[in-house]
């Protein structure tokens, strides 16, 4: 477990935002969820992120969500962190699913924005502060006004990151300029992840410090590449990588977590079942997700991370490719 006092290095380069896999009795598969976060962890992540958006959290009871942030941290083993989703539109429900990620033996707990209920700024951050003193794990916040109907504005994240329990934020608004706003502004060891896999790169380019995303959990090695060239100043490789994917994440955002639990099916890892009011893809849907799939090539969905990263593959030849 985390202490907030730790530095949060390892919150950086794209962590996947894990999907719960169910059974055919519409239980969780907790084997199969092994399966998922081992593979996430050979391919070189630094964190796996639990029982959040494409873990369809909010169809969990609190005891499933514990048994699968408890599952993860099985798996882990302290070879990577476990980000625990832990969010609620209550602060009493954000509170004990905070209390039990941490005795379930989580690193740290994302905590989304309230939903629904369209809380004024100091109502959000009396919110994020009372969930802060509840628990000893970090909180990263979770910034997602098209699925919230609230904003976390730059005031209320300053004042927040100005606490020891805060170590980050997942910002999904695909908001550029706005990250290079807040970069000067904040704490410098606070770190700004992308929410949002289709502007990951241009985020990362200009400061950001990885993706919590969806797409990695399907090309997670391709995924890591694109992060490893972006720190290691090669702009036109990481483009190149990252404009693979770009028909696997259309795809794929259209209708998270079905598309993502389909193109997991596809590739032999779990189920496609969801539950309701999640339902399965229509047929013209799974067609895009195969599509995309294929597109990418079974070479590039498990290829190692040194592949992209060797002394032959050069700016000038990936330019010309």
């Amino acid at each position: 477990m985390t202490s907030v006092s730790t530095p949060a290095t390892w919150l950086a380069g794209y962590i996947p935002d894990v999907p719960t896999p169910f059974d055919e009795h519409g239980a969780v598969d907790l084997g199969a969820l092994a399966k998922l976060c081992e593979r996430q962890i050979d391919a070189g992540v630094t964190a796996i992120l639990v029982s959040e958006t494409s873990g369809e959290a909010s169809t969990l009871t609190p005891a499933e969500q514990e048994g699968i942030i408890r599952a993860a941290v099985e798996v882990a083993r302290g070879r990577v962190r476990v980000i625990a989703g832990a969010g609620s539109n209550s602060t009493s429900q954000a509170i004990e699913l905070s209390q039990r990620a941490e005795a379930a033996g989580a690193d740290a707990v994302l905590s989304v924005v309230p939903y629904y209920n369209k809380p004024m700024q100091a109502g959000i951050q009396a919110h994020f502060r009372a969930i802060a003193i509840s628990t000893a794990l970090p909180i990263i916040l979770h910034d997602v006004p098209s699925r919230t109907l609230r904003e976390l504005s730059d005031d209320t994240l300053l004042r927040l990151a100005n606490s020891r329990h805060f170590i980050g934020l997942k910002d999904a608004t695909g908001d550029i300029p706005r990250l290079l706003r807040l970069r000067r502004l904040l704490p410098a060891g606070f770190r700004l992840l992308s929410g949002d896999d289709a502007t990951a790169l241009p985020f990362i380019a200009n400061g950001g410090d990885g993706c919590i995303s969806i797409v990695s959990n399907v090309a997670p090695e391709l995924c890591q590449a694109v992060f490893s060239n972006c720190r290691l100043a090669r702009p036109q490789t990481a483009r190149y990588l990252h404009d693979r994917l770009v028909p696997l994440t259309a795809a794929l955002t259209k209708e998270s977590p079905a598309a993502l639990k389909y193109a997991l099916f596809l590739l032999g890892f779990i189920s496609p079942a969801t539950r309701l009011p999640i339902v399965e893809l229509p047929d013209d849907a799974k067609s895009e997700v195969a599509s995309a799939i294929a597109e990418i090539g079974d070479e590039n969905i498990g290829c190692p991370v040194e592949r992209w990263h060797g002394p032959r593959l050069h700016e000038d030849s990936v330019v010309q490719s």
